[in-house]
């Protein structure tokens, strides 16, 4: 992953552009909300008035974490290897979502404890098979992390070489929502019970022993003036880091990533650590019923275009949100402005 080129950033001109374009449509100023404000980020990020129509790409990362060890998951980690085999089939939520939206989906192996057939159509780019236990000891080593990191923006690069211009990142990991609880709590100093929750629908028994891990982590860390990176190759997990290269790499190259849900943004919140200036090219799709969502989309600024109640991840949430920026760059482009309509602009 380059971390030499300098990060690019939105051109707030054609931003202003874009809006002064939004107030000549055929209707009140401001009358379609969010939708004109999502067209102009749009137009920003592309560096154009009108901006091309929505291409996106869906790239799912799959590991496994060590700390699946403390009872934290209402499912076995076998579980992972199981739904990236679905994946590959064409079985999954996220495929459903990824055809219904003509959207390239691509899903990746950075670290699947049990053993995948070569011949899966997938990408095979294990790291190691799951991280370690992050209650005992840092989750990856350096080569580790740096390898999720480049897995995840090469799958960047592939997307936006592609023809991408919008990256959504999916997650499986079976007890991810753990080190993502442990990632946000340490990034934006929240307390454990306030963001973690019961992830695939664990009893409060396992809810306990979920927290009790995520306590173990952080004292773990206490203390040790951690940078952003250490602080992800202590609690993140393999995919937790593919996801935030993905993001970083997306940006580099000019291209904007939608924020799937408690997963994906723990590591947004690692990416937007590592690169502060990472925030100017993301959008919040939706808030998760998963604890403490909401207020990890706040430490990262962002603010969710819809709330659904979901808690499903694969990239699902911000899948679903497509359809609606579609059609806020459609309405942006193609709507007749005052004077080609020929309508009084005294609306």
């Amino acid at each position: 992953m380059d971390t030499l080129t300098p990060f690019p950033r939105p051109d707030l001109s054609v931003f202003d552009a874009a809006r002064a374009r939004q107030n000549q449509l055929t209707k009140p100023p401001g009358s379609l909300g969010v939708l004109e404000d999502v067209a102009c980020r749009f137009a920003a990020w592309q560096r154009r008035v009108k901006p091309a129509p929505l291409a996106p790409a869906i790239t799912v990362f799959a590991a496994d974490h060590g700390v699946a060890e403390d009872g934290v998951s209402a499912f076995p980690q076998a579980v992972t290897a199981e739904m990236v085999k679905n994946f590959a089939a064409g079985g999954a939520a996220i495929c459903v979502l990824a055809r219904a939206n003509a959207a390239r989906l691509e899903v990746v192996d950075v670290g699947v404890a049990f053993p995948l057939d070569a011949a899966l159509p997938i990408v095979h780019a294990k790291v190691a098979k799951g991280s370690a236990n992050l209650a005992r000891e840092a989750a990856l080593t350096d080569e580790q992390l740096a390898a999720a990191l480049e897995a995840g923006a090469a799958a960047a690069r592939r997307a936006i070489d592609a023809g991408a211009k919008l990256l959504v990142a999916g997650d499986m990991g079976i007890a991810n929502t753990t080190p993502s609880a442990a990632l946000i709590c340490a990034y934006a100093g929240l307390a454990i019970d306030d963001v973690v929750g019961r992830g695939t629908g664990v009893d409060d028994a396992g809810l306990a022993r979920k927290r009790a891990a995520v306590a173990a982590g952080l004292a773990r860390v206490d203390g040790q003036h951690l940078s952003p990176m250490q602080t992800l190759a202590e609690l993140g997990g393999l995919e937790i880091a593919a996801i935030a290269g993905f993001y970083l790499e997306g940006a580099r190259l000019s291209v904007p990533s939608l924020v799937d849900g408690f997963i994906a943004t723990a590591a947004a919140l690692a990416a937007c650590r590592i690169e502060p200036a990472l925030g100017d090219w993301l959008m919040a799709s939706h808030v998760s019923q998963e604890t403490g969502h909401a207020l990890a989309i706040q430490a990262l600024g962002l603010t969710p275009l819809v709330d659904l109640r979901m808690r499903l991840g694969e990239g699902s949430g911000a899948a679903v949100c497509l359809p609606l920026i579609a059609q806020a760059i459609a309405l942006h482009n193609e709507m007749a402005t005052f004077a080609e309509a020929g309508v009084s602009d005294a609306l």
